[in-house]
């Protein structure tokens, strides 16, 4: 089919339209990645989609299409795979970051890929990935070498893809987001068994999980978490969507925190990430969003048999941690 056939089918009218299939989306974002359809034709196509709403089987196809076209990334011998492409003006600070150092420190190799738009300094991802000291890789070799030495990296999207950060970009012409952000979430380019995804509107962590699940993915974990990141609230109770060795469930994360509050502060200091990660900072609030990010890490991973097992992992890394700055 043309790209023209794939605009004709979604947009036919409310009695004639119908989604496209897995083949048929991926066959027209791999049109879209090559420079093959026509800009008026990818909007049309874009928004046709989002005013319709995606379905599994065409984020699927999507996910398909992406790693046809960017190959290599499945050397990468990551554990967890790890995306960030959450966007918000009201972003606090990610962190779910030092979450990510801990799940490493478990030896759970993580890979970390991303790009976040509409952001603040002190909630940029980029700058903190640096910060913190995690590598940031430019092509699958550079990735390799640092999962194998750190445990943990951070690849920007348009290192897996220059073609991947154009079409988000597509934002600022259309004025709204499309279902792109949503592919590169389920996306996981290394192929890690296990892949943990944020969500901003809580319809999505069922549209990712049934898509994750087409994709045959053994291990997911999907929340509605700070900014639309996978970074739990403390003093909530939040629901988990996930996949178990293919399987789907659903659980809820206890609160453990009974203050409450926002997760983004009013004006957030960028450098307390890095003082909380080396001790310099107390806060028992922003200490609970890591370790209990990182159990739910855990139970997506099949890492802890229970909640209270996952959560008891991550206290104890954090406090082993600072034993290890003592020393």
């Amino acid at each position: 089919m043309s790209f023209s056939d794939y605009v004709h089918a979604l947009g036919r009218g409310p009695s004639k339209a119908r989604h496209l299939t897995r083949d048929e989306a991926a066959d027209a974002f791999l049109q879209i990645l090559r420079g093959e359809a026509a800009p008026e034709a990818v909007g049309a196509l874009l928004m046709l989609m989002r005013y319709r709403g995606e379905n599994a089987d065409e984020i699927a196809g999507f996910v398909d299409a992406a790693r046809r076209f960017a190959p290599g990334w499945d050397a990468v011998p990551a554990a967890v795979d790890w995306p960030s492409y959450a966007a918000g003006r009201t972003r606090g600070l990610p962190w779910f970051l030092l979450s990510a150092k801990l799940v490493a420190a478990a030896g759970l190799p993580v890979f970390l890929h991303g790009w976040n738009s509409h952001q603040r300094e002190a909630a940029d991802v980029r700058s903190a990935v640096e910060a913190l000291g995690v590598s940031v890789a430019k092509n699958p070799d550079e990735a390799c070498a640092a999962i194998r030495s750190e445990g943990l990296v951070y690849a920007p999207v348009e290192a897996i893809a220059p073609a991947f950060l154009d079409v988000l970009r597509l934002r600022q012409v259309l004025g709204l987001r499309s279902c792109v952000n949503t592919v590169l979430r389920v996306h996981n380019p290394t192929r890690a068994e296990t892949t943990v995804q944020g969500v901003f509107h809580p319809s999505y962590r069922t549209l990712q999980q049934d898509a994750t699940a087409r994709l045959g993915q053994p291990n997911l974990g999907v929340i509605k978490g700070g900014g639309g990141e996978f970074e739990r609230h403390p003093s909530k109770t939040v629901r988990m969507f996930g996949l178990r060795k293919a399987k789907p469930f659903e659980l809820d994360l206890p609160p453990l925190e009974a203050e409450a509050r926002r997760l983004a502060e009013e004006e957030p200091n960028p450098l307390d990430l890095t003082a909380l990660w080396e001790g310099s900072l107390e806060s028992e609030f922003a200490q609970s969003v890591v370790t209990g990010t990182a159990a739910a890490a855990f139970v997506a991973a099949g890492q802890a048999p229970d909640i209270p097992s996952a959560q008891t992992l991550a206290d104890d890394l954090w406090r082993r941690r600072h034993a290890e700055l003592a020393a």
